[in-house]
């Protein structure tokens, strides 16, 4: 359809076809007479050729329109804000959250707690992170306020389970250290550069 037939709002000039329909019948015996007929004239058929034919490619071609979901999965945009992720430090492996507690603080679901404590080296250490997802509203405010970038949205977004606490742990949404050159980073303020691996150096601070 061209622009000019689309911005043609003239409904008078179309040219409408009429269907030459059947009446419905109205007693049983002229119902039963219409299933003969159509029966016996292959409309049923003619209703399943399309399903046929996508069937028979599915099945012998392996032509498959479906996703094979949870095997496949669709991609979702970078900006997805689904289950939350908790990231590492590059070069030591550390969670980088600090337990400043700004997140917990600015969560308007009131669904992140934050239990902190001194280590003997003196430095703040998160005991307990936790968040509800079942009170979370994913807004997105606990990634844009952490300072550190610890805490971001990632793209997994199945929260169905038997048990509420299977998303709830710190550990769980920790990026895995054996995957730590598959973190992807977020590339907002702050993140990462490009060539951050050829600048990295091992910090004296023994964490």
């Amino acid at each position: 359809m061209s622009l000019e037939q689309f911005k043609n709002r003239n409904v008078g000039v179309q040219h409408y076809r009429m269907l030459d329909l059947s009446h419905t019948p109205q007693t049983g015996w002229g119902q039963f007479k219409q299933v003969v007929r159509r029966t016996l004239s292959l409309e049923l058929f003619v209703g399943l050729k399309v399903t046929l034919r996508e069937m028979t490619k599915a099945l012998f071609f392996g032509k498959m329109h479906t996703t094979k979901y949870p095997f496949e999965k669709l991609p979702v945009g970078p900006r997805y804000r689904a289950i939350h992720e908790m990231k590492r430090l590059l070069e030591s492996g550390h969670y980088r959250c600090i337990g400043c507690g700004l997140c917990e603080k600015i969560c308007p679901a009131d669904a992140i707690r934050i239990e902190t404590a001194y280590g003997e080296d003196q430095r703040k250490q998160v005991q307990e992170y936790t968040i509800n997802f079942g009170r979370c509203i994913f807004c997105g405010y606990c990634a844009e306020v952490c300072p550190e970038l610890a805490i971001v949205h990632g793209g997994r977004y199945e929260t169905a389970s038997e048990q509420r606490a299977s998303f709830s742990l710190f550990d769980d949404m920790l990026t895995p250290i054996d995957r730590l050159k598959e973190q992807k980073e977020f590339p907002g303020y702050g993140s990462v550069s490009p060539d951050a691996d050829k600048r990295i150096h091992k910090t004296p601070l023994a964490y």
